[in-house]
């Protein structure tokens, strides 16, 4: 049988086990850009829920293991596939629903469950992906129909191995690349450290020292009691920082920065104030580097070792939610709305945050492409707007789903609007009108939002082959809304090529060039001449967008 205990130490080690491989998951990207982030992204979205499982009694019923666990997934959640991923385990969690534990036979129908939970939520599901191999893998346990919890885990992964390794063959972008599906591989990993732990006792450590997920193997302790020596990060530090006129810093650096000392960090950039919250070993390094922005206030620091350390490892369910509930609520700087409407927007880049609080977005969450937020940090944001209704500008087409979360979980109205792009989200602000309903606004800005075509340029981060032409790494990739179309060895005539193309197909009256924190302003200078000449009769603006990872993007409308 399978109890909340198992369950929880079962967890723990597959979480630890896609932490340790989260880099060889990363790796397996189609395209030769340096931007495979599935390996991270599953990574920390399971470590999310690790965090919330050292704190869970061993004397819990695995029904309620089991919903923490995908609660704590939920709001955790990064990327496609980490929602994916969340969704999987909250399918798991229905089935476990009312039931101190389980044989077998309810662990493949919670599985089934997984599996529909995830395929409910993908408007277009592919095969050849992470839900092609949940899906077999749930199937197969089904039918075996025995009450055995380990052999139903062995066939999941039998037939989890084979699905993924058909993947190439469903989808013939993977063959092309000679890899497999990098979700379906995660989710393999964390279901063979499950399957381990089961079956052999198997726990798999964290050898990764910046893991979140440490957590302590030796099987006669709870990881309650050991919690205080598992804590990897003893400080938790909240405070508000209100902004000098010429800070020394910015709240993106001040991520960065904190990113590198701790773990679960928040840094909401609203207006003149910056909430700032992270665990960290070193709270003083952080309120000086805070300091570099701008005055403290609300300063609140715990030693979170000397407080499990006092805790009380035997205190009851019921205490366990309230705690819990006073944390979140601690985390989240909930306003009340006073205003009908207001806007979060994802962005990486100083002068791309700075453009969308200038077109009055409330609160900018920092990320992009290789730094997804999670379902928390959207979360977060949202309820740090001063608004009865706020819309979500995701700008990333893998944070969408996270972002389509916070819907059922904010304390306020919430729309996102699936903008792909950063000049996307731009248009779709454009075409906010205060006049119509939260529902006519929502379809107006998607559809400005889907009349707009993005270029980008970036460098391949490996020697490859796509669609049929040879790419060398370090290579210039042009990209049209999210298709590699052209490689070139100059980064100006690369930028020019694939925005004339853009133009020349869909036409437009107006290319706004954003230039990256890797490109200069001269450069964007010498492409906007270029482009100008050609197109003498379209509009071209230059804007020092300072974003990672694309030295430029330009979107023409």
């Amino acid at each position: 049988m399978l109890t909340g205990k198992q369950f929880k130490r079962a967890f723990i080690s597959g979480a630890n086990n896609i932490l340790n491989h989260r880099k060889d998951v990363d790796a397996l990207n189609v395209f030769p850009v340096p931007d495979g982030d599935t390996g991270t992204n599953m990574s920390m979205t399971s470590s999310a829920a690790v965090r919330e499982l050292q704190v869970v009694s061993d004397d819990e019923d695995l029904s309620i293991v089991a919903a923490k666990t995908a609660a704590a997934l939920l709001r955790g959640a990064r990327g496609n596939s980490g929602v994916i991923l969340s969704l999987v385990f909250r399918g798991i969690s229905n089935g476990f629903k009312g039931k101190k534990e389980v044989g077998g036979k309810d662990l493949a129908a919670a599985l089934t469950l997984g599996k529909e939970s995830a395929y409910k939520a993908v408007m277009k599901p592919t095969e050849g992906t992470i839900l092609t191999v949940v899906r077999k893998a749930a199937a197969a346990a089904e039918a075996l129909a025995l009450d055995d919890c380990g052999a139903v885990l062995d066939e999941a992964y039998r037939a989890a191995q084979e699905a993924l390794a058909e993947t190439p063959e469903l989808l013939p972008v993977l063959k092309e690349a000679g890899v497999v599906d990098a979700g379906g591989q995660g989710f393999l990993y964390i279901l063979d450290g499950i399957r381990g732990y089961i079956n052999e006792g198997k726990f798999i450590e964290s050898n990764d020292d910046a893991s979140p997920a440490k957590s302590n193997a030796e099987e006669s302790k709870s990881v309650v009691a050991a919690a205080s020596g598992d804590i990897k990060y003893g400080y938790c530090s909240e405070f508000l920082i209100t902004k000098s006129k010429n800070p020394e810093s910015t709240p993106l650096k001040l991520k960065a920065y904190l990113e590198s000392i701790g773990d679960c960090v928040v840094v909401v950039d609203d207006d003149d104030i910056v909430k700032v919250h992270v665990h960290s070993n070193e709270p003083g390094n952080v309120i000086q580097a805070a300091l570099k922005i701008g005055q403290l206030i609300n300063i609140k620091i715990d030693n979170m070792r000397y407080q499990h350390a006092n805790a009380d490892v035997g205190m009851d369910a019921k205490k366990d939610n309230k705690e819990e509930t006073l944390s979140r609520d601690t985390e989240i700087n909930r306003v009340q709305p006073t205003k009908d409407y207001g806007f979060v927007a994802v962005a990486a880049g100083d002068g791309m945050a700075e453009l969308f609080k200038e077109l009055g977005c409330d609160v900018v969450v920092s990320g992009g492409q290789t730094m997804n937020p999670s379902t928390d940090d959207i979360l977060n944001a949202v309820e740090s707007t001063p608004a009865k209704h706020v819309f979500v500008l995701p700008n990333n087409k893998n944070i969408i789903m996270a972002a389509e979360q916070t819907v059922n979980l904010a304390d306020r109205g919430v729309s996102v609007v699936a903008t792909k792009t950063v000049p996307q989200g731009i248009t779709a602000m454009l075409n906010f009108d205060e006049s119509l309903s939260s529902e006519e606004n929502h379809l107006n800005m998607a559809k400005a939002a889907e009349s707009v075509h993005t270029a980008q340029v970036t460098f391949a981060a490996r020697d490859s082959v796509f669609g049929g032409q040879k790419i060398k790494e370090g290579q210039y990739l042009g990209m049209e809304d999210g298709k590699i179309t052209l490689v070139e060895d100059d980064l100006v005539n690369a930028a020019y090529r694939v925005t004339r193309r853009l133009v020349k197909k869909f036409g437009g009256s107006l290319i706004t060039v954003f230039y990256g924190e890797e490109a200069d302003e001269n450069s964007a200078n010498v492409l906007s001449a270029r482009l100008q000449e050609r197109f003498p009769n379209v509009e071209v603006n230059v804007i020092n967008g300072g974003q990672p990872v694309y030295y430029f993007i330009s979107s023409v409308e």
